[in-house]
């Protein structure tokens, strides 16, 4: 008997890989980073792999070691690589990594020396976000010194790549301005001999909304899991986390009765609250305090009060909750119950961030559908 978990819809999984695919030519990058936004990196990237992915991205190498270790070997990208990292065993497993400057470029070159094998290395141009990937003016620099890496035998670079700074809100004018800063990028680096096969910019939004981003492949991430990218349009995706927990204790108390740390919530009626036992530690964001919806027997109701460690408690009213009853956070909502999106839009935040957070091992996981083995 379960008192929390995490339920994983991989057919879903599988199924909005599939329509991602349906709608490009480009090959399709599945981003399974943040153990596959919380939903788990290894189940996630085989059910996504299964509905036609036939690339793999996270952030991190040990992401992608990890990968390697669970026996999957499709064309993997690591992006986020802090110096002094064993970039060699990344080198040695098959592991594309991105280079953005001419001292990464040099941790590349001396993994690649001591695996006894060219580094694949996908060079990446900042076109606007401001964060990763090399400037407009150090941008030749990086390129020419990445082909004399080439045409030395050390690095293969399989790519060019940026990352869009406000895909979310089609038609904002950063798109083509990013989009006209790559291109620009790419001309570049063909006066300079480099001509990978593979270009990439397109994250889930752009993947659903800008076919003319997609090039050679896209990299979309909430997506796959079902979650919009952009508020109010579904695009016919299936959400694939469910979180619930079962009631842990009802009671009847008075009107007039504080609740939870601070009496930050009291009761206006005599009135059952149930309690229910997941919290902050869990992954319930404590910014859910009076705002989070929680769904039982067919009701819809809002967390009362502060959300604690372990536990939050809900105003039930005069309906019918026991103890045992399952309390569902989100979901689907093919039943009307909320989903993510509700929690993102109660707390003021996004989608990623609710689906991200609840990786705790007090909170297990629990998969239905097939795993794409």
């Amino acid at each position: 008997m379960w008192q929390a978990e995490i339920r994983v819809d991989l057919d879903a999984i599988r199924e909005n890989v599939s329509r991602l695919c349906a709608g490009t030519q480009a090959a399709v990058m599945a981003v399974v980073k943040a153990d596959g936004y919380g939903h788990g990196m290894v189940p996630a990237a085989r059910a996504a792999l299964a509905g036609g992915a036939s690339w793999l991205g996270v952030a991190t190498l040990d992401e992608a070691l990890a990968l390697r270790r669970a026996g999957i070997t499709a064309p993997t990208l690591a992006w986020l690589l802090a110096p002094g990292l064993d970039l060699h065993l990344g080198v040695s497993a098959d592991i594309d990594l991105s280079v953005a400057s001419v001292g990464q470029l040099r941790e590349m070159t001396a993994a690649a020396d001591a695996a006894q094998r060219p580094a694949r290395v996908h060079l990446k141009i900042d076109t606007g976000l401001t964060r990763g990937g090399a400037t407009a003016e150090d941008w030749p620099g990086l390129v020419e010194a990445a082909a004399k890496a080439q045409a030395d035998g050390s690095v293969e670079i399989v790519g060019i790549w940026s990352h869009f700074v406000y895909a979310d809100a089609p038609g904002h004018e950063t798109i083509d301005r990013q989009l006209a800063a790559f291109h620009d990028a790419l001309g570049v680096a063909e006066r300079l001999g480099v001509r990978p096969p593979l270009r990439h910019i397109a994250n889930s939004a752009a993947t659903l909304t800008r076919p003319d981003a997609h090039f050679d492949l896209v990299r979309p991430g909430i997506a796959v899991y079902g979650l919009t990218p952009i508020p109010g349009e579904q695009f016919g995706l299936r959400r694939a986390m469910t979180a619930r927990a079962r009631v842990m204790l009802a009671k009847r108390v008075p009107a007039g009765t504080g609740v939870s740390y601070g009496h930050a919530y009291t009761t206006t009626r005599e009135t059952t609250v149930a309690v229910v036992p997941v919290g902050y530690a869990d992954g319930v964001p404590r910014h859910a305090s009076n705002v989070g919806p929680v769904r039982v027997n067919g009701t819809t109701f809002t967390i009362a009060g502060r959300v604690c460690m372990d536990q939050v408690v809900l105003d039930v009213g005069d309906l019918p909750v026991s103890a045992g009853d399952v309390a569902t956070l989100f979901g689907s909502g093919d039943d009307g119950g909320p989903t993510a999106d509700d929690w993102a839009e109660a707390i003021g935040t996004i989608n990623y961030e609710i689906v991200t957070r609840f990786g705790s091992a007090r909170v297990p996981r629990a998969y239905d559908g097939g795993t794409g083995e």
